[in-house]
């Protein structure tokens, strides 16, 4: 920088320049110590406020950008005439830095904020270079013969609608070219049918007045057939006007057809700022016109010099940095980019989206298995004849699977600047633009090793769960009382809702009996401790209380979890159900109870008499003459729901046996695991995996287990076969069975007689 300024005779940039070289030096001091004090609490001179701690961390390059702006406003101070030969320097450095390192000869440049404005500008140009009388009769001669501006199909979105408001025309005046269907990429311009578009215009009278072709387009980064689309537009007389990601790669040494055709075009809009990981650097439109009369009418150029005091930003930028630092930044982006396509070739699993390998800057991939599977360890379902339905069911599932997939590797590693985006035609896939986002994230060739390792890491769980979607689909359409919810967004294994007894479908009110049956199952599933998470989400379409099923990290047994859900489900409904009949038992009880001691508080009144009832008088004759009352009580049996009369507790001297108390409701889903196996894993009984020492203390811990989980039943006839065999039971014994069988007492049973009902209560 110091040497390039030498060579400035001005003495007013002279002194700009040894200005910039104390405010270099201040930067670099300032940003030694802010390494030296890394780690330490903000001092007194750091930004206060909301702002403190949220400005992302720029680098020399960045404060200089930011320097221009602050610069650019003292500098509009100076005298006119030093103003205005100051401004005109600057734009015509910057303009002609730019277009010698884009190899765009003789051209001129306009820098602007947004970055659309050039465009609208190119197209007003090209509107007062092709309609000679625009100045004169305005808005009459385009509607005698209407300007049609043709776009991509893959064009940025609201591009069009855009580009109508600025410049007031119809809607009409858009044309929308479809991309290849047939032949070619997905994304590029079909020329052919462009070319058919432009013959049928001319033969309705209108005029074809500019292309927008793509040099990298907004969502893949392909590029058209510039080189076949600028000898269509000389043909016809068209404007071609390119813009892109893409166009970056003019810079290096070598250049792919396609893009090099670029160089030839009317005119190029270029986003420097985002290329280099400058802040605040204006977007900048290179175009090649010959009458400056026109491009100001078009607001092109301008007398201003505080309008060409934008280009400063960029100037400073560009001084710093020289052509190596710039061209530097281009190339270890797309080195990037190539180095991630090497690798993602290698891993299955993976499809890439590119259309020419060497040159695009821009890497779009998707996870994608078929179903017919080749590989034995991750073959998906097979499904001999899927219909279309099916079809689409399976890429909605490998899109919500890609999105899942996307928001982990951008947690995972951040400064991979990592997207998720959605196409038309290929579905919800990533994106990795290294051009746009490692400059300001510092992104290395070791990020882009984590990243691969992320993904190879990640598609044993993606297999796993596509794999199982649709067994889990199966299972839960063949399972009563589940129903199997088909949302298109959820990434893991599957959506599930339990239908209990009281719910109505036709009803879209709330269903708080449903939202405390899922709330009790999501507790009890988390309480399993399996490797699956489960969740309640929010309502999908007319469905109120859905329990979301999260991925599989390994082979789960989708029979054992659907039956888990069923049994738990019902379990957790009889629960509440039999809490709820014995609320109201015990609230008729209650009634029952107090009719009761109102009627024996009369009873008692009636045989006592009036005169028993008066404090003294009653006292006097209770000691002549004491009432014999009987003990009549109540009490109140939870089982049978009814009041029952005290007196066989005082006769017999027990409370009797009453009902027996209904069993616990439990399901059958308590199939026996191998000791250190978690819920819902497949069983390897038998498998090949175990070693002939694990697999037999496995298979007799497992029979074990089976023995006892048989049930009391199989233990009653033990017991009832062990009775029966010679000289087991003493003839003691048998007596007082055969005693307790015909309902006669043995006097020294009396006590285990009256305790067994009080037990079995």
């Amino acid at each position: 920088m110091d040497a390039s300024l030498e060579k400035i005779a001005d003495p007013t940039l002279a002194e700009m320049g040894k200005n910039l070289k104390e405010a270099v030096k201040m930067l670099e001091d300032s940003q030694r110590r802010t390494e030296e004090e890394n780690g330490k609490k903000l001092i007194s001179g750091d930004i206060p406020g909301p702002l403190q701690g949220r400005i992302q961390n720029i680098g020399e390059q960045g404060h200089m950008a930011l320097l221009g702006h602050s610069l650019g406003a003292y500098i509009s101070t100076l005298d006119k005439e030093k103003l205005r030969k100051l401004t005109t320097r600057i734009l015509s450095d910057t303009t002609l830095w730019l277009c010698r390192i884009f190899r765009y000869e003789n051209g001129c440049a306009y820098f602007h904020e947004e970055e659309r404005e050039g465009l609208a500008k190119i197209c007003r140009l090209a509107i007062h270079s092709r309609y000679e009388d625009f100045v004169v009769d305005g808005f009459n001669v385009l509607y005698n013969k209407k300007p049609v501006i043709y776009l991509s199909a893959a064009a940025r979105p609201g591009l069009g609608q855009y580009l109508c408001n600025q410049l007031g025309l119809p809607f009409p005046c858009l044309c929308r070219v479809p991309c290849n269907t047939v032949f070619g990429s997905q994304h590029q311009m079909d020329v052919a049918f462009l070319e058919k578009l432009i013959k049928d215009d001319i033969e309705r009278g209108r005029l074809p007045l500019l292309l927008v072709a793509n040099a990298g387009t907004a969502a893949v980064g392909h590029t058209d057939k510039i080189g076949r689309l600028k000898e269509l537009c000389e043909q016809y007389g068209i404007w071609l006007h390119v813009e892109g990601v893409n166009l970056a790669t003019l810079a290096l040494g070598y250049v792919s057809s396609s893009v090099l055709a670029a160089a030839k075009c009317d005119s190029m809009t270029m986003t420097p700022g985002p290329w280099l990981g400058l802040p605040a650097v204006p977007a900048v439109t290179l175009y090649k016109h010959d009458d400056p009369a026109l491009t100001l009418v078009a607001g092109l150029t301008s007398n201003k010099p505080t309008d060409k005091l934008r280009a400063l930003p960029l100037w400073l930028s560009l001084q710093y940095l020289g052509l190596d630092g710039f061209v530097e930044r281009i190339k270890h982006a797309c080195q990037l980019s190539q180095r991630l396509q090497e690798s993602l070739k290698k891993v299955n699993y993976i499809k890439i989206l590119v259309e020419d390998e060497l040159s695009s800057p821009v890497v779009v991939f998707r996870f994608f298995q078929e179903l017919p599977g080749s590989d034995p360890v991750f073959k998906a379902v097979p499904v001999p004849n899927m219909t279309p339905s099916g079809v689409g069911r399976e890429r909605h599932s490998c899109d919500a699977l890609n999105r899942w997939l996307g928001e982990q590797l951008k947690q995972l590693v951040p400064a991979s600047g990592l997207t998720v985006m959605d196409l038309e035609a290929e579905g919800t896939c990533l994106r990795f633009s290294p051009l746009m986002t490692a400059a300001v994230l510092g992104t290395r060739g070791e990020d882009v090793d984590q990243l691969v390792a992320c993904i190879e890491s990640k598609l044993p769980v993606l297999c796993c769960t596509l794999q199982l979607r649709e067994e889990f689909k199966q299972e839960v359409e063949a399972t009563a009382g589940l129903l199997y919810v088909d949302d298109p967004n959820w990434s893991g294994i599957g959506v599930v809702r339990y239908e209990h007894a009281n719910d109505d479908k036709s009803s879209l009110k709330s269903d708080p009996e449903g939202e405390n049956i899922h709330a009790g199952l999501l507790k009890k599933l988390n309480e399993l401790e399996s490797d699956l998470t489960f969740k309640i989400g929010p309502e999908y379409k007319s469905m109120k209380s859905c329990l979301y099923v999260g991925m599989a990290s390994d082979n789960v047994d989708a029979a054992e979890l659907v039956e888990t859900i069923a049994a738990t489900a019902r379990e957790i409904e009889e629960n509440s159900r039999l809490l709820e009949n014995m609320t109201e038992v015990v609230r008729k009880g209650i009634q029952e109870a107090q009719v009761e001691l109102q009627k024996a508080s009369e009873e008692r009144l009636l045989e006592e008499g009036v005169l028993r009832q008066i404090p003294v008088v009653g006292s006097v004759l209770n000691w002549f003459s004491p009432v014999q009352a009987l003990q009549k009580g109540r009490t109140f049996n939870l089982t049978a729901g009814s009041l029952e009369s005290t007196e066989p507790i005082y006769v017999y001297k027990a409370q009797g046996a009453g009902v027996t108390l209904p069993p616990t409701p439990s399901g059958s889903r308590t199939k026996q695991r191998l000791p250190g196996q978690k819920p819902f894993k497949r069983s390897l009984r038998g498998s090949d995996a175990l070693s002939e020492t694990s697999s037999v203390s496995h298979i007799e811990d497992l029979e074990k287990v089976e023995r006892l989980s048989s049930g009391p039943e199989q233990i009653t006839l033990e017991a009832s076969s062990t009775e029966g065999h010679p000289g087991a039971p003493s003839p003691q014994h048998t007596d007082q069975t055969e005693a307790f069988q015909k309902g006669v007492p043995h006097p020294e049973d009396d006590h285990s007689q009256v305790e067994g009902p009080e037990s079995l209560r």
